[in-house]
């Protein structure tokens, strides 16, 4: 986290803390403070190979983590997740109970990052527009001139818009549609990004995600 925080002075001195510390007074806030920068706690600036981005984080009771789209075990499976399964089991040809908690990947070098860091219980997007996005397009900014050869994930209209911020030239940029239930039939599914991400690495002379 030192290094994150010498290369994004934002995380630290933001006006966005200042806000969700006041709200968490007044309202249940996920995730809890602890978790909130969980995705850079896990994922190292050095150690970062693949970007993925989310929105916010989910709003139910136990559920945010603070790594985009992943849920505890023993939690029900969110929609996105579910199809984030399915498109990895057809993309890999493999098929097993896969866990929910994406940690995993994080600890291989994937930042499961979302746009919006905190989320105010049962209100979906409640925190867009407070400032977590200055602090999360830092972090991208940060790693799109600090780091080399990263490949970036941009699901979905929103992610997508990420891409001003990218050296195409510097990185490999994949997209599609976003995997929630609503748009996955409009290019998630079939898209085989996770193998085009460990080919990716492979051709950089990187050992693959074990997705």
């Amino acid at each position: 986290m030192k290094r994150w925080l010498q290369e994004v002075p934002e995380l630290a001195s933001h006006p966005v803390l200042a806000k969700v510390y006041s709200a968490r007074k007044k309202s249940v806030i996920y995730p809890a403070p602890e978790k909130v920068y969980c995705a850079l706690q896990l994922t190292d600036f050095d150690r970062v190979r693949v970007v993925l981005f989310g929105q916010d984080p989910y709003h139910g009771a136990g559920q945010a983590q603070g790594l985009a789209f992943s849920v505890p075990d023993g939690l029900k499976v969110p929609p996105s997740l579910r199809n984030i399964h399915k498109e990895l089991d057809r993309d890999l040809g493999v098929t097993c109970n896969r866990s929910s908690d994406l940690s995993h990947w994080a600890k291989q070098g994937v930042l499961l990052l979302n746009t919006v860091l905190t989320v105010e219980a049962g209100k979906a997007r409640s925190h867009q527009g407070w400032g977590w996005e200055e602090v999360t397009d830092a972090i991208i900014r940060s790693l799109n001139v600090r780091r080399e050869h990263l490949v970036f994930l941009l699901w979905g209209n929103d992610a997508k818009k990420k891409i001003s911020l990218i050296d195409i030239g510097r990185h490999t940029v994949l997209s599609t549609s976003h995997p929630s239930g609503f748009s996955a039939y409009r290019g998630f599914f079939g898209c085989g990004h996770f193998s085009q991400v460990n080919k990716t690495l492979v051709g950089l002379g990187q050992e693959p995600i074990c997705w």
